[in-house]
């Protein structure tokens, strides 16, 4: 079983926690991202990104700068939206650092995608960018199904091809959109009732999905099944609202 979360914009440097030993799969294809936005002007980089100036300078300057390889964070720790703050890597026991390490798949526009320990540096791509790489028309086409193919366990694994998305639908339908029989694609919503109809509020949604996989890691959760006990922000599994293809937890 895998579990697929989004990454974050804010990202932030730590070199001394851990020593990265390794680096995401796609070095390749990120190089030539890499390569494609130095060769941009900071106007096109701007638009890009859609951010103010401030923001586009910073991520212009680490651009010019960046060493794919050198001064790497680990990509837990690298992170550092509210997700991943609520998912607490930085106080994790060892137990949990294994299991994300096995089980977790961070989704990147820019990496691809990215297991916990490997090394990134700071970056910005979101996945929607208007990024025309290499003849195509759009980092869902420029990765295709490479972080399908990366993500999905194999049956010869003895996982049987289940994931579990606590994406957002920005980065989970790089994952949808191939699909195959056999597979078991899981989404958790994490909502509340409104006028009879589950509403999932953007920040609460994200704390959840954070406090979710530390409650994975902590139980050392094998089987989707075992991820309904989950209570955490005062959400319980809503087995009614529930399908085999969407896990609805309400509070």
């Amino acid at each position: 079983m895998r579990i697929i979360i989004s990454p974050a914009k804010k990202m932030i440097e730590d070199t001394d926690t851990f020593t990265c030993k390794e680096v995401p799969c796609f070095m390749e294809k990120t190089q030539i991202l890499k390569d494609w936005i130095c060769g941009l002007s900071y106007a096109e980089q701007k638009a890009l990104w859609k951010c103010n100036d401030k923001i586009a300078q910073q991520n212009a300057e680490r651009f010019a700068g960046m060493d794919l390889h050198r001064n790497l964070t680990p990509a837990i720790l690298a992170y550092d939206g509210i997700q991943y703050t609520y998912m607490a890597p930085a106080v994790f026991e060892d137990g949990q650092y294994a299991y994300v390490q096995e089980h977790l798949r961070i989704l990147s526009g820019f990496y691809g995608v990215v297991r916990p320990m490997e090394g990134v540096v700071p970056y910005r791509l979101e996945m929607q960018a208007k990024a025309a790489v290499n003849g195509t028309r759009s980092l869902y086409e420029f990765w295709g199904d490479d972080l399908y193919r990366e993500v999905m366990d194999s049956e010869a694994a003895g996982d049987r091809r289940v994931l579990i998305n606590l994406a957002s639908k920005e980065y989970s339908k790089c994952i949808e959109k191939y699909l195959r029989p056999g597979d078991r694609f899981i989404t958790c919503i994490f909502g509340e009732l409104e006028k009879g109809k589950v509403v999932q509020k953007g920040v609460y949604a994200k704390m959840a999905r954070g406090e979710m996989v530390r409650y994975m890691a902590s139980i050392n959760a094998l089987q989707p099944e075992q991820i309904q006990n989950f209570d955490k922000g005062g959400y319980s599994f809503d087995p009614e609202r529930s399908s085999g293809t969407e896990y609805c937890f309400l509070r």
